[in-house]
């Protein structure tokens, strides 16, 4: 059993291209999260196939290529761009005698290196447990062992059913602990109803500028850097508009291309927030090339979490970074409000997008809907 991968690891990073038009760009997206979890990538191993191998993903040959590389660098995990099926993972470690990873790990484990709540901490494990559980070959019975576990084991029970057993009663516990956040955030969030507040959601790509952007316009301090999945658990604060006129703004995790399914069901309570909001601000990073597939990414998943109806506002971020480019605030033929430029970091429209925000909340001007935003769909190279 090999060590999972930790802060300060090396990694020899492989990325196989079956004709993906985004192939290069996913994997710039591993760079960044390599970097983000603290690993310092060695090499880089990249590849053509027409589909992938039932039992080592790569190819034979591709397999020796990239196990003499990992001798070469003494590298101490091997990550994979792509979704690995437990069998593949077992055999890959067999022919490369070192840990082997893949990018929805990769993902589970940045973001249990972030998670600073009690909530936050709970989901991760949860979706870690659901992952890991159909890669189980020994190793997990020191979740009882911690607490004394002796004569755990049942009449001629295999060690394998133990660790199913004693993963089956974890999640059980986690998901009553998450039921019961829940329920306390719902009572917070019908108490803001009763009260009348209006509530706005920053959701985008991760990496965008929202922990940046709701600092700004809160006064906050929470965690805000250049890397990848920096925020993970929700925060909510209040933000005046004016006389007598306040929102509540929360920032939410961020998104991926390829996020893991079970990371969105086990944050569904979390972002169950943009679910109940009244507007949502997308934030984009308007200075990155493909900022539109981004927009389609953050759609699809507000989609699967049933938030595609909520009113929404692009909110193209760093206009600082693209040269001419001014901050201000856009609208569609109707008059609707369909966006705003603003830089996070220097303050530019910052106003602007105040101002929007309380005429929204009066109801004195309308927000055009996520469906009116095409792939395409830019202002910012008018």
């Amino acid at each position: 059993m090999f060590d999972r991968p930790d802060a300060g690891d090396r990694a020899v990073l492989v990325a196989l291209d079956f004709g993906d038009p985004d192939f290069l760009e996913s994997f710039a997206e591993l760079r960044e999260l390599a970097r983000s979890a603290g690993i310092d990538t060695l090499h880089e191993v990249t590849g053509r196939r027409d589909r992938p191998d039932p039992a080592l993903f790569a190819g034979s040959g591709k397999v020796e290529e990239i196990a003499t590389v990992a001798r070469a660098v003494e590298a101490s995990v091997v990550i994979f761009n792509h979704q690995l099926s437990p069998a593949q993972e077992r055999n890959l470690e067999r022919a490369l005698q070192c840990r082997v990873i893949d990018r929805t790990s990769l993902i589970l484990d940045i973001f249990a290196q972030r998670a600073q709540s009690f909530e936050g901490k709970l989901q991760v494990e949860l979706a870690q447990l659901d992952h890991l559980s159909t890669r189980l070959v020994r190793g997990w019975t020191h979740l009882e062992r911690q607490k004394g576990g002796i004569g755990l084991r049942g009449p001629g029970e295999t060690q394998l059913e133990t660790d199913r057993r004693l993963i089956g009663k974890r999640v059980k516990l986690l998901r009553e602990r998450l039921a019961k956040a829940q329920k306390q955030r719902s009572v917070q969030r019908r108490s803001r109803h009763r009260g009348g507040v209006f509530s706005v959601s920053i959701v985008g790509y991760t990496n965008a500028g929202k922990s940046t952007l709701f600092n700004r316009l809160t006064n906050a301090r929470a965690y805000a850097a250049d890397q990848l999945f920096a925020t993970l658990d929700t925060t909510s604060r209040k933000v005046f508009l004016g006389e007598n006129e306040s929102v509540v703004l929360s920032d939410t995790v961020g998104f991926i291309r390829q996020l893991p399914h079970s990371l969105v069901a086990a944050f569904r309570a979390t972002l169950e927030e943009t679910v109940h909001a009244d507007l949502l601000l997308h934030v984009v990073d308007s200075s990155h090339p493909l900022r539109d597939q981004h927009i389609i990414e953050v759609n699809k998943v507000l989609r699967e979490i049933g938030a595609e109806q909520i009113p929404q506002i692009l909110v193209f971020n760093k206009v600082d970074l693209r040269p001419g480019q001014l901050a201000g605030v856009e609208r569609d033929d109707y008059g609707k409000i369909s966006a705003v430029r603003v830089s996070a970091l220097t303050g530019a429209g910052l106003d602007a997008l105040r101002e929007v925000l309380r005429e929204v909340q009066v109801g004195s001007v309308e927000v055009a809907m996520p469906d009116a935003v095409g792939p395409d769909w830019s202002p910012l190279d008018g």
